[in-house]
């Protein structure tokens, strides 16, 4: 049996940081044009759930579980079956969304050991990290938005390193997503 694959999909600055402290130089959407917004969609709908941390989950389901921003989006990601891990996560009010508490390294073995489409993780950070780090993560799709932040968190920490193999690129008007398998 051929195990789901795990997708993380990274918006990161091109001087590589993934969470700018201030949302008006980080508006990320203004980079997207039509060509960008299909793709991603396109990503979305070819997997069959998601995978968040706490953080992401709760940056998205702010904007998209009433509605806002892009409405393919809200749509697509509205239907998708949502596992947020997090110990401190009380209640999930978006709809189709699961708490996952617990050993995270085991939960998601659990989930990519299941039958089904690929997950798709959206966003990086601690959870990121952890799918890395215990080589949980198989697609690692970085789409570099031109502006240097200058601050934020990088996608790594200190200390951390993995070697990735090229497997696509694509180019939008703003945009270049460079799509990466871990060589674990």
């Amino acid at each position: 049996m051929a195990m789901r694959k795990i997708i993380e999909y990274c918006f990161i600055s091109a001087d590589g940081t993934f969470d700018d402290p201030d949302p008006v130089r980080a508006n990320i959407r203004e980079y997207q044009d039509e060509a960008y917004v299909r793709d991603s969609l396109g990503l979305f709908n070819a997997c069959d759930a998601m995978l968040w941390g706490r953080t992401s989950y709760e940056l998205f389901a702010q904007r998209y579980a009433r509605g806002g921003g892009n409405p393919a989006y809200a749509a697509r990601l509205a239907a998708m079956p949502k596992y947020v891990f997090s110990s401190k996560l009380e209640t999930a009010e978006w709809n189709n969304t699961i708490i996952v508490r617990g050993d995270v390294v085991a939960e998601v073995t659990k989930l990519k050991q299941q039958e089904g489409g690929d997950l798709v993780v959206l966003g990086h950070g601690l959870f990121g990290e952890t799918l890395l780090k215990h080589r949980l993560l198989d697609v690692l799709a970085l789409s570099i938005y031109p502006a240097l932040l200058g601050r934020g968190k990088p996608l790594l920490r200190a200390g951390q390193a993995v070697n990735l193999k090229l497997t696509a690129t694509k180019s939008f008007s703003k945009i270049v997503k460079l799509t990466y398998e871990p060589q674990y």
